[in-house]
This record gives structure tokens, C-alpha cells and sequence, in this order.
């Protein structure tokens, strides 16, 4: 190191991220820590002060590091700080910063939640984020932020919220392309409208009753859990659409029609049945899709799903490529009139796999029908996996059904296999 050019010595520091070699860089010798404010990124890890017993607190520490570098672009703090701290930190280097990661403890730390300037306010002074990150946030209080008009990607995990709050940070970024928000709870209804917002995942925690809208011309992913009401407007060019609810009922989806979807991912305990017709009419077009539905049922009451038309399914859905179902949706497809008047010319032509989870042996007969018929029109099958789940029985009518299924298999060894 000592006969590369200076150039080169801070080209090679200037890949350094983690404080504590920062740190030791400067102690190393004069030309290297002249060569430390070239850093661009500053990395301080959850432990950076475990062993900590100098006079100077964490806080000052880290303004000393940060306010030597020339230019800082992205700092990430997982380490404990408090407002007053982060408020000098990003009154000497927020306007460089275009990444800025934050574990800001709100949730746990009172003292944390009551401190002036909050952890919050202080983050205007970065006006020129690109991306931001904030684990564990109490938003109750809308921030007074000023307009994030460069931050294009914002992740929130773990995070307390009222509706204002969140409404108004949402607004305070209105050219967003990212919008990641995971295990947030007391939310109860949500609105998102972006125009430039291209991805979208949503995780609520809480009783599942949540509603949502959102209007997003650009919206290419959408991912929620949690919504009990989804309406969605401008939705042409989604390509993926996930939606889960495990601990409440969905009553309500709707959406425009879905013309480039291409994966539908539908799970939870219990949908109306309107919610899963409304979504499979909108999503006609896909090529993937998974339903993992233990119910239907407008009420408390649980109920099987109705009878769904095994050709006409297939009719409505021509560009299926892979089709994933569990137990219900299978039971559905598998009723005796499923298959009574089928053309001669029926084919479904685009399915390629077919994954099919089975945990009852009722209806056996029709249930192998269907299989049957999977491996008779689909005439581009390359694989039929069935998963047989926790299946019992007290009259001996299992072992039938999976010696059946055995059988099934023997007939069809380069598709069909079991798991």
C-alpha cells in the first residue's frame, strides 16, 4: 500500500462501509485516515457499542465519523442513537445522502417515543433520499415532513401506525416506485395513490379487517396481507398480484380487468365467494396461479366451496400455464356434474404443471376423474405433482383412494408423482 499513488490508496478505502474498520483505518497512519473522508457509504451494526466505555457517548461518536467524510451517500444505523443525535448527524451530511437506514427502536423505548426533535421530524433535513428504510416506527402523529420529491423507495418493518400518519408520509412521497410496508399494525383503512409506484408489499398485522385502495397506473407488483376490503383502480399493467389474509375474512376485492397479470397467488382461511369469482374474472388472463382457500361463506359460518365447472374453468382461463390448488378449490373441480357434458373438442392447451394437494378421500372417484382428465386434455402437461396431506380415514376408503392414486402414477410415470 505504501508505494500505490494516493489516488489508489483512496480509491480502495473508499469500499469501506463498516465503522469499526473505519475506525481502525485511522489509526493505521496518517495517509490513510486522510483518505477516509472519501467514504461513501457507513455501515454501524446493532453491536457497535456493546463494549463501549470512553468518555464520548455513541451519538457523538458517530457525528465525529460522519461529519469528517467529504461527500456521505448511504448510512446505516442499526446501533441504539437518540433524536437529538440523528439530528446532528443529518444536519452535516443530509443533503449528500441518497440511502438512509434507520433501526429506530420506537416500539420498545418510550423514552425514545417522547424525545424532541423526534426520530421522525429529524429526517427533513435529508431532503435528497432515494431510498429510505426504518425499522421499528411509532407513527401515531402524522410527520411533519417537508416533500420527499428524489425518494423513490421507502420500507417500513415493524411499525405502529394510525391512519393519518401514514396517509400523510404516503403523500409526503409522491414519486415513489417501491413501497415495501411489513408487520405494521393499527392501521384500518388505507389509501395509496401514486402514479409512479411500480412495486407494492403490504403486510397488516391485527384482526385482518383492514381495507384498502389504491390507485397506481404503473403498479407492475402487488403483494397484501392483512385487507379484508381491496379495491384497486389502474391496474393494466400488473403482472403479479398476491393477496392473503390469515387471521381474517376477505369480503370484498375488486379490480380493474387484470390484461397482463401473469401470477395470482389467492390464500387465507375463509373468502365470500364473490371476492374469489370477482378476482378469477378480473385475472382471466394469467399463467400461474395458486389458491390455497380453506372456505368460502359470506358469515361466521364455514362452508365448501360451490361447484365449479371444470370446462368452463378452463375456457375462462386459456393462457394457464401452472395451476397450484389445495384441498377446496380441487374438491370444487371434482364435483359429480364437473365433467358431464365435455366436447369433443375441448383442450387445455397452455397447462404445463399442475400441482394438486389432497386431503380428504371423499368424493374419490370424482377426484380421480379429474386427474384423469387433467392428463387427457391438457395436451402440453409436462408435470402432475399430487401432495397427499395428513389424509385419515376409519373405513379403510384412504388406503383405496392412494392405491388408487398409485395406480394412477404407474399409468403416467413421466407426469404424474407424488409427494
Amino acid at each position: 500500500m505504501d508505494s500505490l499513488p494516493d489516488a489508489i490508496v483512496q480509491c480502495i478505502l473508499s469500499h469501506m462501509s463498516n465503522a469499526r474498520d473505519v475506525a481502525v483505518c485511522n489509526c493505521v497512519s496518517k495517509r490513510w485516515k486522510d483518505s477516509t473522508p472519501y467514504i461513501r457509504s457507513l455501515y454501524f451494526p446493532r453491536n457497535s457499542f456493546d463494549n463501549h466505555s470512553g468518555g464520548l457517548s455513541p451519538d457523538n461518536i458517530i457525528w465525529r465519523i460522519i461529519s469528517s467524510i467529504v461527500h456521505l451517500e448511504e448510512l446505516v444505523v442499526y446501533s441504539p442513537f437518540t433524536g437529538a443525535g440523528l439530528s446532528s448527524w443529518l444536519s452535516s451530511v443530509g443533503p449528500s445522502l441518497r440511502h438512509l437506514e434507520l433501526r429506530m427502536d420506537n416500539l420498545v423505548d418510550l423514552q425514545a417515543c417522547q424525545e424532541s426533535p423526534s426520530k421522525l421530524e429529524c429526517l427533513k433535513s435529508a431532503a435528497n433520499l432515494e431510498t429510505l428504510k426504518l425499522w421499528g416506527v411509532l407513527m401515531t402523529h402524522s410527520p411533519r415532513w417537508d416533500v420527499f420529491q428524489k425518494l423513490k423507495n421507502l420500507e417500513i418493518v415493524g411499525a405502529k401506525f394510525e391512519d393519518p400518519a401514514l396517509n400523510t408520509a404516503l403523500h409526503a412521497c409522491p414519486n415513489l416506485s417501491n413501497l415495501l410496508l411489513l408487520a405494521c399494525e393499527g392501521l384500518s383503512s388505507v389509501s395509496i395513490e401514486l402514479k409512479h409506484l411500480e412495486q407494492c408489499k403490504l403486510d397488516f398485522y391485527g384482526l385482518g379487517n383492514c381495507s384498502l385502495l389504491i390507485n397506481a397506473p404503473k403498479l407492475q407488483l402487488l403483494e397484501v396481507q392483512g385487507c379484508s376490503w381491496i379495491r384497486a383502480r389502474g391496474t393494466s399493467s400488473l403482472r403479479n398480484l398476491s393477496i392473503a389474509n390469515n387471521h381474517g375474512r376477505v369480503y370484498m376485492v375488486d379490480f380493474d380487468k387484470l390484461v397482463s397479470l401473469e401470477t395470482l397467488s389467492l390464500r387465507g382461511i375463509q373468502w365470500c365467494w364473490s371476492a374469489i369469482s370477482r378476482i378469477l374474472e378480473c385475472g382471466s388472463e394469467v399463467k400461474h396461479l395458486y389458491m390455497k382457500v380453506e372456505f368460502t361463506g359470506d358469515f361466521d359460518a364455514l362452508e365448501p366451496f360451490p361447484e365449479i365447472d371444470f370446462v368452463e374453468f378452463f375456457n375462462n382461463h386459456p393462457k394457464l400455464q401452472k395451476f397450484d390448488i389445495h384441498g377446496a378449490m380441487f374438491a370444487a373441480l371434482c364435483q359429480k356434474h364437473s365433467l358431464k357434458s365435455v366436447d369433443p373438442d375441448f383442450a387445455i392447451s397452455c397447462l404445463e404443471e399442475v400441482w394438486v394437494t389432497v386431503r380428504s378421500p371423499l368424493n374419490a372417484e370424482q377426484k380421480m376423474n379429474t386427474l384423469e382428465s387433467f392428463t387427457k386434455y391438457a395436451k402440453n402437461l409436462k408435470a402432475l405433482v399430487i401432495n397427499i396431506l395428513r389424509m385419515k380415514s376409519s373405513h379403510g376408503s384412504a388406503d383405496d383412494f392412494f392405491d388408487d392414486i398409485c395406480k394412477f402414477r404407474h399409468c403416467h410415470p413421466k407426469i404424474v408423482r407424488i409427494e
